[in-house]
């Protein structure tokens, strides 16, 4: 007499494809599940770190562009704990430096050089000359070039409406800003606001940890 084969058997699974489809996304759904929910209760990817704020409507408007340029194509903004990383790029990225990011844009190649802590490291006009030739300032550059950002007044016209959808989403902008925002926006050129967006990137947590560093 044959062995009588159980149905809830890997043996099942095995001879089975479509019954082993099914149970492996279940698997994958179920940890994904546990390690992803856990993440919307810790207060570490909830809530700001330190001295992170929402973005200004200039740098705000700055990072539309940024997206729309593909710059994400080519540089991360992300610091991994490797050593290496922290000694080139600055401190490990946290998740709370990203609460007021929608959508983030972290990047996962570095075709040029990690962006996370680019704020402050050079001047505006460095930036500038940078954005309008890159062989400008770094002969070896394969970065493309942006001189139209010069010309291109930034738009004002649905920047509201941006502040609008981010405060849904949680960011809290407060009727004042919304209402202030085109004004911030007037006589400015996408490329002040590209500049503007890459300036401010990552310096609240150096400078925190400057602070602390002085303070002890």
């Amino acid at each position: 007499m044959s062995e009588q084969r159980r149905f809830f058997s890997h043996e099942t699974l095995e001879r089975n494809a479509g019954w082993l489809i099914i149970a492996t996304i279940a698997a994958i759904s179920i940890a994904g599940l546990v390690q992803i929910v856990p993440l919307f209760f810790q207060h570490s990817t909830t809530e700001p770190s330190p001295g992170v704020v929402p973005y200004s409507a200039l740098r705000l408007a700055g990072r539309d562009i940024y997206q729309r340029e593909g710059c994400l194509g080519c540089h991360s903004q992300q610091i991994r704990t490797l050593r290496s990383e922290v000694e080139r790029y600055g401190p490990y990225s946290l998740a709370g430096e990203s609460v007021y990011d929608h959508p983030f844009l972290w990047g996962s190649k570095r075709t040029g050089p990690d962006l996370a802590r680019v704020g402050g490291r050079y001047s505006d006009a460095w930036h500038q000359i940078h954005l309008n030739n890159p062989r400008d300032v770094v002969p070896e550059s394969n970065m493309p070039a942006y001189p139209y950002l010069a010309k291109n007044a930034a738009d004002a016209s649905s920047i509201q409406s941006h502040m609008v959808a981010m405060r849904r989403l949680g960011v809290p902008y407060t009727d004042e800003e919304i209402a202030n925002a085109p004004k911030e926006l007037e006589g400015k050129t996408e490329l002040d606001a590209l500049v503007a967006y890459l300036q401010g990137l990552g310096i609240n947590r150096r400078y925190i940890i400057v602070d602390e560093v002085v303070a002890k």
